[in-house]
């Protein structure tokens, strides 16, 4: 169950909208009366996304418009991940970069933010090695960004907050900025409790919090009237979705968002194997415009590993899951996250991984070779296995992946397939995206004005990653 949560109230909200104000009057005065010019950098998961969507809405309600380009902006934000160190240094290095555009303008200001800055280690990095660096702050602090750039902008210092409850506050009253197109995502709840011991997100994103029902419902109606058609619900664990004592649990949510009027589809992330229940697949099963794709993360195919991991579910129970979708949903997808060679995994470990893989057959895979976070359980267990046995692991569950990925997309080859077009590709036979219900990339013979719109497509050929399709 989720754990008691603050939401904003009006005045905290009227509060930072006076920030926001104030910001706006600053940079009137300081640009004469040309916009100022933002840009966004988004690293991780897809709620790091949707949080810089409402950074972007806090970022209009001071004035600034936006671009993609960090040498034409006033200020640049990157908002981090920490759940890997690949993706810890590719923050520092964007950090490098700025530099030069920090150095040629030092009115320019960079901004650093989310689960990387949570962390106290971070910032104490930044403190010393990244002097140009005006304002960081964590996940916890994200409602109070107005404030935080007022204050940097009115006294001139650097600013770090990574101050909070991590019971966490719900943000309310934004509207966010999304990107243009037909595919959205919707935050329904906040945080983790599952404290897996590999996984320092718990630490950096606090305890579970659901949003209300009523709030989460109109912002959804809101989407559909803005012409968004495949809308993802978004959560750590978003099986834990807890609307109270009179409100919905999850599956309940997910039927009543999709008994609303509307040609839309509605997917899901990310999904916990120990809290998905046969509620929820009969309600994905009943629902027409809920997707057969479901991403049901496993890690390992080891029930030791998944103890070690503390997942508190076994092999044979992920199993019955796959099984009893299956017989519901003959042709649902299933995506999953595997993690490669965690503290005292085996060979025989990493074969059983294997054996579930070939069992189930996923659409794709998340794989990463572990890494070591500070703080977690798993930083202090005994890792005999060298990096290069690891990595011999990871590149042969690859090639294992990559063929049935193959397999299971021939099997579509010359079938007929609705699609909703969301893009254009790089590939100037195939110039256009799509996804299916069960979320596989199709590129598409057509012209632009096919984008956000349905279409029932053929597929003509495959590869390991893609569809290849024709109207």
């Amino acid at each position: 169950m989720t754990k008691p949560h603050h939401e904003m109230t009006e005045q905290e909200l009227l509060t930072q909208r006076q920030y926001c104000e104030q910001i706006q009057a600053i940079y009137q005065q300081r640009q004469r009366g040309t916009r100022p010019l933002a840009c966004t950098k988004t690293f991780g998961c897809q709620q790091n996304e949707a949080d810089t969507e409402l950074i972007r809405g806090m970022l209009s309600q001071m004035g600034f418009g936006f671009t993609d380009d960090p040498a034409q902006s006033d200020l640049t934000i990157l908002n981090t991940c920490a759940i890997r160190e690949h993706a810890e240094m590719r923050v520092f290095g964007n950090l490098g970069e700025l530099s030069h555009i920090k150095r040629d303008n030092p009115d320019f200001l960079i901004i650093l933010c989310g689960c990387m800055a949570q962390q106290q280690s971070v910032v104490d990095k930044v403190k010393k090695s990244y002097p140009y660096v005006d304002l960081v702050f964590g996940t916890h602090a994200l409602s109070r960004f107005p404030e935080l750039l007022y204050d940097k902008l009115s006294r001139g210092r650097r600013v770090f907050d990574i101050s909070g409850d991590e019971q966490g506050t719900i943000i309310e009253g934004i509207t966010p900025i999304r990107k243009e197109g037909v595919r959205a995502w919707l935050s329904i709840m906040y945080g983790c409790n599952n404290f897996c011991s590999y996984c320092i997100v718990p630490y950096v994103r606090g305890r579970e919090r659901s949003r209300r029902f009523e709030a989460i419902q109109q912002d959804f109606r809101s989407l559909l009237a803005q012409g968004y058609r495949d809308i993802t619900l978004l959560g750590q664990n978003v099986n834990s979705y807890d609307g109270g004592s009179d409100g919905p649990d999850f599956p309940e949510l997910l039927d009543a968002l999709a008994q609303e009027p509307g040609d839309f589809r509605i997917r899901f992330m990310t999904s916990h194997p120990k809290d998905c229940s046969k509620k929820l697949l009969d309600v994905m099963a009943r629902c027409d415009k809920v997707c057969k794709s479901i991403h049901l993360p496993v890690q390992s195919g080891s029930d030791r590993v998944l103890r070690e991991m503390n997942r508190r579910y076994t092999a044979e129970h992920y199993l019955s899951l796959v099984d009893y979708a299956r017989s519901v949903m003959p042709d649902i997808t299933f995506t999953s996250d595997i993690i490669v060679g965690f503290p005292g995994e085996t060979e025989n470990d990493f074969e059983k991984t294997i054996e579930l893989i070939e069992r189930v057959r996923f659409h794709s895979l998340f794989t990463f070779i572990y890494s070591r976070r500070g703080g977690t359980r798993a930083a202090s267990m005994p890792d005999p296995v060298p990096r290069e046995e690891k990595q011999r692991w990871f590149d042969r569950l690859l090639d294992v992946q990559n063929r049935i990925s193959r397999e299971e997309n021939q099997k579509l080859v010359g079938r007929t397939m609705r699609v909703l077009i969301d893009g254009q590709s790089d590939d100037k036979n195939y110039p256009l995206t799509a996804r299916t219900d069960g979320f596989q990339l199709v590129l598409l013979k057509g012209t632009a004005d096919h984008i956000g719109k349905w279409a029932d497509v053929t597929i003509e050929r495959c590869s390991t990653w893609a569809l290849f399709a024709s109207l």
